[in-house]
């Protein structure tokens, strides 16, 4: 037997089986686990030990340190873990993606007559459990079951790439160059490009680990040439964190830079105190072959010492990260908190909308302020702010709107309901925006032409925009908070909003009648006025959202609660005196003066 382009792909093959193999059985590891897996990374991370535990635990489930650090930036990016809370689950993904090695080595045992010891061995066992896996999802019909049914058959096909991955590369045995390739490797700095440059480019140190265990079946690699290879192949992991985190925050950025350190600096300090132990003293077995249980348990080594070395210093870490990707000038954008990561795990997805939205809430306030406190003083509107916010809000309804219709396995009754409330109060806060660049424009052309309001209507102007502000102000604490106590305290004002509005168009007419106004003034007045309502009109939906979504409601219906419900409460009666009593008398002493 020789080795051939059969053989070569037969060994890219036998390579895609195994990722495939692996990939499958995390997944199907992490879906039975829940979302359960994300939320408990995200908040079992109060410090670095036991960030440290959870980070080896979820990378011993889902069977890849890189999907778990891609999961750390995600977090990070999205503001819900810091760039301290995200090292102790880098230490502890590092160690948990040795396992991968470590049960490859299961199949290192020499041939045996004994047929049930035969079928015993993992690369064997591997066809009975993927039949197994196979039976269990033709018959499944539950989720869960399918869930098992893939950490089945991804088992098995692990062991089956690796099989085909030993038998493509046996012939290499016989061939001489083969050993000098893998001598000339031995120099440490080659080996560590080499481990560094398959690793990047397959994505994945478990799979390049496992490309060597299976290059040593052929009794041609020796420590020496393995161990740089090794150190190289832990750097190189690194490229799938980089490549996650760029468009992200910078810290998110930081959180990759952080990973890379670690494996940088701890390869560095191997190369360093293993080549001089070896150049002083000697390790006997340097020159001779190694097998896979060697390199399972060397990577095991290097990624638990490595830890271990750098647990009092996660601050240097941090320090290092910090000082590669400085702060700069540039404002972070609040949508980064849509993590695409989060889509598969609506728990988490819902919370980064929800945050979001209320990002909105707090814009539209700013231009609220920036759209009415230019009516009162002679102070020149902030154009280039508001404008600013306005492209926000625009931007927010359409990137939130699309990150919840791309939310998967959205399965729980609350869960719809939360979606359903989201995508109502955005676009309802989207409006806001929009009624408040209203009188923006208004005003702008109402300064622009030097005119004036008579003080009286300058009055009730500044009487209706305080209670429009304090709905405002309730309607976004409510949302936020989601204190169903704060929203109910909207809708008796929004009554009041609706009475002044009436008062004012009435009292503005008789002006306009009398001639104490022009219809130059008169009309932006009026316009001012309805735009004012409007946006009462708006938080009122978005208060009776967060009622409903707090209660239970099945169905988001304004009008029904608002009218029906609500309003015939005794405590509805108490905040509409309470708010009467603080707005519409001013408007009162204003038509007794």
């Amino acid at each position: 037997m020789e080795f051939n382009v059969l053989s070569v792909v037969q060994l890219v093959g036998g390579l895609a089986l195994f990722i495939y193999g692996m990939t499958t059985m995390g997944k199907g590891l992490e879906r039975a686990a829940g979302s359960k897996l994300e939320k408990t990374l995200e908040k079992m991370t109060g410090n670095v030990f036991t960030a440290l535990l959870m980070g080896l635990v979820v990378t011993m489930v889902i069977q890849s340190s890189s999907a778990t650090t891609v999961m750390v930036v995600g977090f990070v990016n999205a503001g819900i873990m810091s760039l301290r809370q995200s090292v102790g689950v880098i230490l502890g993904a590092n160690i948990g993606t040795t396992i991968t090695a470590q049960i490859l080595r299961l199949d290192s045992g020499g041939a045996t007559d004994n047929l049930v010891m035969s079928m015993l061995k993992p690369s064997n066992l591997a066809y009975i459990v993927v039949l197994a896996g196979v039976i269990i999802m033709m018959l499944a019909k539950k989720r869960r079951t399918r869930d098992i049914a893939d950490i089945f058959t991804g088992f098995g096909i692990l062991f089956i790439g690796m099989s085909v991955m030993e038998s493509s590369v046996a012939p290499l045995a016989d061939l001489p160059q083969f050993a000098e390739l893998f001598a000339a490797i031995s120099n440490p700095l080659l080996g560590v490009l080499v481990g560094t440059g398959v690793t990047a480019i397959i994505q994945s140190s478990s799979a390049s680990v496992g490309i060597l265990q299976a290059l040593s079946t052929t009794g041609a690699i020796t420590w020496s040439a393995a161990v740089p290879i090794i150190l190289g192949q832990n750097i190189g992991t690194c490229i799938t964190a980089f490549l996650s985190s760029l468009g992200g925050s910078k810290n998110a950025r930081r959180t990759a830079m952080v990973h890379f350190y670690f494996n940088l600096i701890g390869s560095i300090l191997f190369l360093i105190g293993i080549y001089a132990i070896q150049y002083t003293v000697g390790f006997p077995f340097w020159d001779a072959p190694i097998d896979k249980g060697g390199i399972a348990n060397f990577h095991t080594l290097f990624n638990v010492t490595n830890t271990i070395i750098f647990l009092p210093f996660t601050g240097l870490l941090v320090k290092l990260a910090t000082w590669s990707v400085p702060s700069g000038e540039v404002q972070e954008d609040p949508l980064a908190k849509l993590e695409p990561r989060f889509l598969t795990t609506p728990s988490l997805a819902l919370e980064q909308a929800q945050r979001c939205i209320a990002e909105m809430g707090d814009t539209a306030k700013q231009n609220f302020k920036l759209a009415t406190e230019p009516l009162f003083t002679d102070v020149a509107p902030n154009e280039d702010a508001f404008r600013e916010h306005e492209s926000f809000l625009d931007r927010a309804e359409v990137e939130i709107g699309r990150y919840l219709t791309n939310i998967h396995n959205i399965r729980s009754v609350d869960q719809r309901r939360q979606t359903a409330e989201m995508m109502h109060s955005l676009s309802d806060f989207e409006k806001i925006g929009d009624y408040a660049q209203n009188i923006f424009g208004r005003m702008d052309e109402f300064r622009q032409t030097e005119l004036s309001f008579s003080p009286a209507a300058a009055q009730e102007l500044r009487t209706m925009c305080a209670a429009v502000s304090e709905v405002l102000d309730l309607t976004v604490e409510g949302y936020v908070t989601r204190s169903v106590s704060v929203s109910r305290m909207v809708e008796p004002l929004e009554e009041v909003v609706d009475t002044l509005k009436e008062r004012l168009k009435s009292r503005h007419i008789d002006r306009l009648s009398s001639n104490e106004c022009t219809m130059q003034t008169g009309i932006p007045f009026l316009d001012i006025v309805h735009d004012l309502e409007k946006i009462s009109d708006h938080c009122s939906n978005i208060a009776i959202y967060t009622i409903q979504l707090g209660e239970g409601a099945e169905e988001f219906d304004t009008h029904a609660y608002a009218k029906e419900e609500y309003k015939a409460t005794s405590q509805f009666a108490e905040k509409l005196r309470y708010y009467q009593q603080k707005y519409l008398t001013q408007i009162d002493a204003l038509e007794s003066a």
